[in-house]
């Protein structure tokens, strides 16, 4: 799958803060000279803001601009809200939980967990970053994996079995909740209404 692999905090400078990318990234571009995360020098066009917005949703998430149209048309299937449905499954991809369990510090690092073969799902060994998960499953940690992160207070090592275990209970707002990501999901379907 191709990536962006150039600078990041050129990424940073242009749209903000990111999560997905690690504090210390963010940080480093709040030092860069020129950072500038709210001011504008200029009038913006509605073209531009949800081009942003866009933009923001698809680095956050590590999603190339194919992979963000099929989600999108795959909300757009869905009976309920268009940008709610988008935003819940991108919080339903495995790397984005194990990256919002505390387990990888970005989600990039949670990819390479997951394609190296540290993450179980329901006792089936999962290396697709991309896998859908679904409510109340349930996610083995490897012994190794859990002693590297141990900043996560909420997982029990099981006796015996080397692994730990999350259960996964979304809700509707799950990307509201996180405040460092600032993203209004309607400007992103708004983007899309015209080509998909």
């Amino acid at each position: 799958m191709s990536r962006y692999r150039g600078p990041k905090i050129r990424i940073l400078k242009r749209l903000g803060r990111l999560p997905a990318f690690g504090l210390s990234l963010n940080q480093k571009a709040l030092k860069k000279k020129g950072f500038r995360e709210a001011k504008q020098k200029k009038k913006e066009s509605s073209y531009t803001i949800r081009l942003k917005e866009k933009q923001k949703l698809r680095y956050n998430y590590g999603l190339t601009e194919k992979n963000l149209i099929n989600y999108v048309r795959k909300a757009r299937q869905k009976k309920t809200s268009t940008g709610e449905m988008l935003i819940k499954l991108l919080e339903m991809r495995l790397d984005n939980i194990v990256f919002r369990y505390g387990l990888a510090p970005t989600i990039p690092g949670a990819r390479q967990l997951i394609t190296h073969g540290h993450i179980e799902v329901n006792g089936n060994k999962i290396n697709i970053p991309s896998y859908q998960c679904k409510d109340n499953d349930m996610i083995y940690v490897k012994k190794q994996v859990y002693k590297l992160e141990q900043k996560a207070p909420f997982f029990h090592l099981q006796n015996g079995t080397g692994t730990s275990r999350i259960k996964i209970e979304p809700s509707a707002n799950q990307a509201q909740k996180n405040k460092d990501l600032n993203i209004n999901e309607l400007l992103v379907v708004e983007y899309y209404s015209r080509s998909v």
